[in-house]
């Protein structure tokens, strides 16, 4: 129960990081309009190259490091103090070099320099000791009060379309204030360790080899929002951060489940523990796909009119685009089930990397003729087909080591469940005038028909989970 329990914190973390701009995005597209919704996606999507840096895979890394070391105290705190000095220093290094390429990139320089603010809070983000330890009730509860706090600033101070640079202000501030907030709890988790016996140096080889799959990963997350700006207009890089924001806060609730069973795996592993290890990887894909599933064919069902109903006149194309890319929920969620969830924990991060590199490099290589032959849509389709490779090659790497009929048991009862959910629901949503009733319509129809598929197909993941159930109310 405590991986369902840490799986409920995590997933609250990571939905609220998003939920946010979510609950805010239809009152700023409205008051900044397309055009400034473009530039702050823009200039984050550039910025977001710095934040890479200063975090130097520090994320996996460092959650990982935490999970093997938790049992010895004295050794937890000296791996801290090292990977926390490091990631000071590479902050440091990324913002010397941020401030050298505005030398020579002149345009929206003030933006930029607003959202900077977002690489120094790299260097106080320090999640990754609380997941490391499966502590994620701290960092809900902190999220909880600096993102309620962060959308009550935007509500009451952002006015009209001259606010961007206040809202991007308020947004990063947000960020490095509760990466702030984390901090006092250090007293109660660590030690004191004197400074001759840190090595900081160590963890820089194994940081990087995590940095290169976060800078392919990178790819996905901007660089289609800065060519799409680059080759089509600002305001493109804005419906695609639209349609990608709802995308991904779906994806959360499923990848939620890697962050907190890569500690779990990691001590596993740790303890030598191989076939535990394969057994929790099989449950845990079973699991992400009956979630993530019924997420990709809902979100499918009903983006059409969603896209456009949410943010608003002169949003029309993030419905389309919202349709294309819902597929990845489903890609996305099967690799960070291996990716993250077994050859990270494991050690195979060579591996990892080379999935994430190829996915970087076709990326790339379909961006330029996608994008210009179909702009937005172009984008997204070649962020599917990416995510493909990604999935693809991870899959064919563990062909020996895993078990796939164990793995993909119940897929196809879920992919049938999805299909028949996804019908009505398409057609109500076309059908009928988009409002928050009907959206919400919707969705309940939805739910109530994949459950009802899924008991009448009995997958094996139905017994699981009515087993816990029992064991939840029997306590």
């Amino acid at each position: 129960m405590k991986v369902l329990r840490n799986y409920l914190y995590n997933a609250g973390y990571q939905v609220l990081a998003i939920i946010v701009p979510l609950i805010t995005s239809p009152y700023i597209s409205r008051v900044l309009h397309a055009s400034g919704v473009g530039d702050n996606a823009y200039t984050n999507s550039i910025i977001q190259y710095f934040v890479l840096i200063a975090g130097l895979g520090v994320g996996y890394y460092g959650n990982r490091e935490i999970a093997y070391v938790r049992e010895n105290r004295q050794k937890m705190s000296e791996t801290f103090w090292e990977i926390q000095i490091l990631k000071t220093l590479t902050t440091l290094v990324a913002y010397i070099t941020f401030v050298i390429f505005l030398q020579l990139y002149t345009e929206y320089t003030e933006y930029l320099w607003i959202q900077s603010i977002n690489i120094i809070a790299v260097a106080f983000d320090i999640s990754w000791l609380f997941m490391g330890i499966e502590d994620f009730k701290s960092t809900v509860i902190r999220n909880t009060v600096i993102k309620i706090s962060s959308m009550i600033l935007i509500f009451t101070f952002i006015r009209d379309a001259n606010d961007v640079g206040l809202y991007i202000f308020i947004v990063a501030a947000s960020a490095l204030v509760g990466n702030w907030v984390l901090w006092p709890y250090l007293r109660k988790i660590l030690v004191p360790v004197k400074l001759r016996q840190l090595h900081p140096l160590r963890h820089f080889n194994p940081t990087v080899s995590l940095f290169i799959p976060q800078i392919a990963t990178s790819v996905y997350l901007q660089l289609n929002k800065t060519m799409l700006g680059a080759m089509v207009g600002s305001e493109y890089s804005g419906f695609y951060f639209n349609a990608d924001q709802i995308v991904k806060m779906v994806l959360t609730l499923a990848t939620s489940l890697g962050t907190v069973m890569l500690p779990h795996m990691a001590s596993a592993f740790a303890k030598g523990d191989h076939k535990r290890v394969n057994q929790m990887l099989y449950t845990s894909f079973d699991f992400i796909s009956l979630l993530s599933v019924a997420m990709t064919f809902g979100l499918a069902a009903v983006s059409l009119q969603l896209g456009p109903y949410f943010y608003g006149k002169g949003f029309g194309p993030v419905g389309l685009a919202m349709l294309i890319e819902s597929v990845v929920i489903l890609l996305i969620a099967w690799s960070n089930t291996v990716g993250t969830q077994y050859l990270l924990p494991t050690n195979k991060v060579k591996a990892f990397t080379t999935s994430v590199v190829l996915g970087a490099l076709f990326n790339i290589v379909a961006n330029l003729p996608f994008i210009y032959f179909w702009g937005l849509n172009g984008a997204m389709y070649a962020t599917v087909l990416s995510e493909l490779v990604v999935t693809g090659y991870q899959l064919w790497y563990i062909r020996d080591i895993a078990d796939f009929k164990q793995m993909f048991v119940n897929v196809p009862k879920y992919l049938l469940a999805g299909i028949v959910m996804f019908i009505p629901v398409f057609a109500m949503s076309n059908l009928i005038k988009t409002s928050i009733l009907s959206i919400g319509s919707e969705v309940v129809l939805g739910v109530i028909i994949y459950v009802i598929m899924i008991v009448l197909l009995k997958p094996t993941s139905l017994t699981q989970v009515t087993a816990m159930v029992k064991q939840k109310f029997n306590k």
